[in-house]
Order: C-alpha cells, then sequence, then structure tokens
C-alpha cells in the first residue's frame, strides 16, 4: 500500500477508520451535563438580517474547512421553507404577525435542525447553520437544541452591516440568485426584499455580551472592517477564525496561468527548474501582450521562485511578487526523470503513486497534502484580493482551483490546468466561473490520465500507458518548429 504523509488521516472517509469509529460517543441523547465536550461537532449557527453576506460567508466557509479537510455541509433554512411554500410570492410570509407564517418559518428551522443533527451524529465534524436567528430566545433555542439535547458544540456567527454599499451590493446578488425572485419582476423584486428586510429589522436583537456572554461567538462587521469573537477555544474554531478574520465577500476576478513551456515539459521530465522552451518563451511574450492590453486596474502578479515562471512574467507591467508556497510539487528522488525512467528505476512508487495520488509523498519529496498545507496563506489571501495574476505550476494550479471549484479532494491531482493558457475566474457570489483563454502558442500537453491498472504488479506498458507524448532531444523540437505554421517564420532567411 503506498505511504501516506504525516497527518493527513483526517483526509480518510470516516466509513473507512476502524480508530475513528472505535471513538464515537452516541448521540442518542446527551443530558445536559455533557455539555463542554471538547471534541464533540461542532455547529456553527449563522446569525443576521438578510442582506448581510450570510449565505455567501456559510458557503465559503465550507469550501475552506472542507478544503482543509474537516467533513462539512451547509444546512440553510431557506431551502426547508420552500419545500412548505414553492412559490415564494410576498414578504408577508415574514411578518412578525402573521401566525400562519410564522409556524412554517418555525417548522422549517426545526427540519433543519434535525436533519443537522443527524447529520453530525452519522457523518460530520463541522455543520453550517444558514439561518437568522435574529433574537435572543431564537438562538437560546438553537443553543439547547444542540448543546443540551445533544451535547454538540456551538458558534454563533453574526454578519453586521451598515454599510449602505454593501448592503446594496448584497441585494443585487439577492435578486440575482435567489429563487425567491425567479418569477417577480426586478421593480416587485426589490420592493419586496426590502419590506422582508424591515420585517426582520422589528424584531432583530444583536447577539448581547452581556446576556448572552456563555456563547461562543464571532461578529463580523460590514464584510470583514472589524471582527470581534468571544470565547473561541476548541479543536476547528482556529480555522473558522483564520478563515473569517481574512474573508473579504466582494466579486473579484482572478487570473491564473502555468508557466510558458519548458525544456523540461519538451522532454518529459518531472519537477526541476529548467528555462523555457522557445515556445515557452513565446507564449511569454503573447501572456504579456494580452494582460497589458487588458489594462487591468491594479493589476500584481505572483509567480513561484522557479526560473520558468519568472521568465514568463518578466514582459507584464505590473508590481511582481516570487512565492516560495507556489513552487512546483517536489518530486524528491525522482526530481529530473521521466515517467519512462521513473517506472525503470522506482515501479513500486509509480505503481503507489497512481494508487492515491492526493496523499502520495515522493521519497525526500511533497505530496499534494503537503502543497495545500503550504497554500494556505496564499488561498488566503486569494480570498481577500482581486485582479492578481498566478503564473505557477500545474500541481499547484489544481489544488487552488480545485480550492474555488470546490473540487472534492481526490480529484484535485486530476484537473486538467494546460499550458499556453490563462484561466480567468470571476466569482459570483459564492460560486465560481472560469473562462479558458488559449493563446495561439503549441506546446506539449502534459496531462496524464489516472491508469486503469494501478497495481503493482502491473507491466511496464500498462504502467505508462497514459504518460503524454514528448520529445527525446530538444534539437527535435526546432524541427518541429521549422514545420509549425505558428513559428515557420522564425526561420526564414
Amino acid at each position: 500500500m503506498a505511504p501516506e504523509p504525516l497527518g493527513v488521516s483526517h483526509l480518510k472517509n470516516k466509513d473507512d477508520s476502524d480508530e475513528e469509529k472505535d471513538v464515537n460517543y452516541s448521540w442518542t441523547s446527551a443530558p445536559y451535563h455533557a455539555v463542554g465536550r471538547r471534541f464533540s461537532p461542532l455547529v456553527v449557527a449563522l446569525v443576521g438580517l438578510p442582506a448581510r453576506g450570510k449565505t455567501v460567508l456559510a458557503h465559503k466557509l465550507q469550501r475552506f474547512l472542507s478544503w482543509k479537510g474537516h467533513s462539512v455541509r451547509v444546512f440553510s433554512v431557506s431551502n426547508y421553507r420552500r419545500k412548505h411554500i414553492e412559490l415564494y410570492n410576498s414578504h408577508d410570509l415574514f411578518r412578525a404577525d402573521n401566525k400562519e407564517a410564522y409556524e412554517i418559518r418555525k417548522q422549517s428551522a426545526r427540519e433543519a435542525m434535525e436533519d443537522t443533527s443527524d447529520w453530525l451524529k452519522s457523518h460530520g465534524d463541522i455543520a453550517i447553520l444558514d439561518g437568522t436567528n435574529v433574537t435572543e430566545e431564537a438562538r437560546s433555542h438553537v443553543n439547547d437544541y444542540f448543546v443540551k439535547k445533544y451535547g454538540f458544540r456551538i458558534m454563533f456567527v453574526e454578519c453586521v452591516c451598515d454599510d449602505e454599499y454593501i448592503i446594496s451590493q448584497n441585494i443585487k446578488d439577492i435578486l440575482q440568485f435567489s429563487k425567491d425572485y425567479e418569477e417577480m419582476s426586478s421593480e416587485k423584486a426589490l420592493d419586496d426584499l426590502l419590506r422582508k428586510i424591515e420585517h426582520y429589522m422589528d424584531v432583530y436583537e444583536t447577539i448581547n455580551k452581556k446576556s448572552e456572554a456563555q456563547y461562543s461567538y464571532i461578529k463580523f462587521f460590514n464584510a470583514g472592517e472589524e471582527v470581534s469573537m468571544n470565547k473561541i477555544n476548541g479543536p476547528g474554531l482556529g480555522d473558522i477564525v483564520t478563515f473569517i478574520s481574512n474573508f473579504k465577500p466582494q466579486s473579484k476576478t482572478l487570473y491564473f496561468s502555468r508557466h510558458g513551456e519548458s525544456e523540461n515539459n519538451v522532454l518529459g521530465k518531472i519537477g526541476g527548474d529548467a528555462d523555457l522552451s522557445p515556445r515557452g518563451a513565446t507564449y511569454a511574450t503573447a501572456l504579456a501582450k494580452h494582460m497589458n492590453d487588458a489594462s487591468i486596474a491594479n493589476l500584481r502578479v505572483w509567480t513561484s521562485h522557479k526560473k520558468r515562471t519568472i521568465q514568463t512574467a518578466q514582459n507584464i507591467i505590473a508590481p511582481k511578487e516570487h512565492l516560495a508556497a507556489l513552487d512546483e510539487l517536489d518530486a524528491g528522488v525522482c526530481e529530473g526523470l521521466t515517467y519512462e525512467e521513473m517506472q525503470e528505476k522506482y515501479p513500486q512508487e509509480f505503481a503507489w503513486r497512481d494508487q492515491d495520488k492526493l496523499r502520495y509523498r515522493y521519497p525526500w519529496g511533497e505530496s499534494y497534502i503537503d502543497i495545500m498545507n503550504r497554500l494556505e496563506q496564499v488561498i488566503l489571501e486569494l480570498e481577500r484580493d482581486e485582479n492578481l495574476l498566478v503564473i505557477s505550476h500545474q500541481a499547484v494550479l489544481r489544488c487552488i482551483l480545485g480550492y474555488f471549484l470546490d473540487k472534492n479532494l481526490d480529484e484535485l491531482p486530476y484537473i486538467n490546468v494546460p499550458l499556453h493558457t490563462i484561466i480567468k475566474l470571476t466569482t459570483e457570489g459564492y460560486k465560481c466561473r472560469l473562462e479558458f483563454i488559449k493563446l495561439n502558442v503549441e506546446c506539449v500537453d502534459t496531462y496524464r490520465k489516472q491508469p486503469k491498472t494501478i497495481s503493482t504488479s502491473r507491466t511496464t506498458e500498462e504502467a505508462l500507458k497514459t504518460v503524454p507524448y514528448h520529445l527525446e532531444e530538444l534539437n527535435d523540437l526546432w524541427n518541429l518548429m521549422k514545420d509549425s505554421p505558428l513559428t515557420s517564420d522564425l526561420f526564414k532567411p
């Protein structure tokens, strides 16, 4: 079986771990004296008025915690309410004096909480309850249900906002993406949402630091302008605080690119610190022209410490930083080898890597998990910033794009990140949209699918079946360029 990196056992499915099964508590009932279990599942309950960014925060927090290896799920009270009222047609549903509607909303919250507790008892580490919880009474009820009844831990996260611009942007997002307003005219939807907010404001009680001092909570003001917290301790809470302290919910655009084709890419070699090939240098020129012509305001460029990324960025007119965290996966004893050479020298290692590419660590090298660990600060900065161009490497960009796309961790090592392509990522609420801009410069294809046969007893032919084509000598590249319509003019006298 493949050796696994230290510190990644939390990434395994819980059903695969006998040790984890042995320490599971029985959550069928938990008397009040059970309160305070430091390692029990955690409920993160959102608090706040509509259009304060709760849902975006809930889903982005879920994405970050999942990427960190936690088992996390969001339970949205609104989704349960929609099961009872399929076609939303009026803000009257949220009036405090509407008793019938109040019972529907109360039932919806109860069903969300029941599903949350059922999931935590059988599957999860952290559940995020996306609701309003705008009164002390509501928060007390949520606390009693999860803490006193089941012995779970709870932390409230309140989104507070009095910045009119931020609120207006949140309202635009709700009107664009919420299912409640799909069938309404824009004018009616805006009026309805504003009235809904007024109904909640009539009863809203912010978390009180005196009467609710017993709770763990975070207050998130004006989309990150200020963060305050109370009684933050215990497993998992540090990751939550780290994310919320760095989170900026505004829409943004980020750009990503691998370095131009390198000499090692041409030869099919793993890792190393090679220079760009002639075609890679051509891509660097084309990339610079594309980005410079785009005149992106306040554009900044991040590269790794490797020569091929620095050379790719050199003609772009923008401030540049070189980050070790963006360096390519260290292949250890396999640095500079082709896949064919790796199969010849280390066939067992080659098979182990194909069996579990996410967790496999090269001897004296790294795994994808190691890359994810060193990328945490980069990810947090990307959550804060915009108009960034990140020029890095295949494995690193797989981890970053996998994060933003909320991919299953085992999918990360197989995301296709082609050479000579700009990837434009635009955030839309808590979702992301990708645009691939292929520049007209030829290059090798370095993508390798997982082979069907991954056992250590496989044949060489089976092991190398999905290895991409590469050249044997750099001189062969010049012959290809002479024959290519894209580069043949370079060789004319």
